[in-house]
């Protein structure tokens, strides 16, 4: 119980000392919002925000997903957009199987991260996750099962 008790305690702290920080989060969106992404070929638009400055954030994307019984993973290319911390995200996997799109910014001591679903259907913006803090492999994971 005084674990428990202990875990929420830091948790809260931590994800307080964020916001009170001003915040830092991953906007997921979609691309036939935006003519820009819709010529790099996007199936879905990330932005960086919060209360920083949104162009010096560093943003990684990675496809992982499970294909004839394997796991997969493969670092993708993020296509920067005109807007401040805005990127576009073509599809860099294969159709077949099921996939998890983990996108990842850092700045300065902050990180946040998002993970999106997908699979032969295409993106599944709905069901995206997004914390203030990094995904485990393991969380990321259990979207393939």
């Amino acid at each position: 119980m005084r674990n428990t008790i202990l875990t929420m305690a830091a948790a809260i702290a931590v994800t307080a000392g964020q916001l009170m920080a001003g915040g830092f989060w991953l906007q997921v969106g979609n691309p036939e919002a935006s003519p820009e992404a819709q010529k790099a070929n996007a199936v879905v638009t990330v932005k960086v925000a919060g209360c920083h400055d949104p162009a010096t954030a560093t943003v990684t994307a990675t496809a992982v997903g499970k294909t004839k019984g394997e796991t997969k993973s493969i670092a993708l290319t993020l296509t920067k957009l005109s807007g401040p911390g805005m990127y576009a995200i073509a599809q860099q996997w294969p159709k077949e199987g099921k996939w998890v799109i983990h996108v990842e910014a850092r700045a300065d001591q902050m990180v946040t991260s998002t993970i999106i679903p997908a699979g032969p259907n295409g993106v599944d913006h709905l069901h995206a996750k997004s914390e203030m803090r990094a995904f485990a492999p393991r969380e990321v994971e259990s979207l393939l099962q």
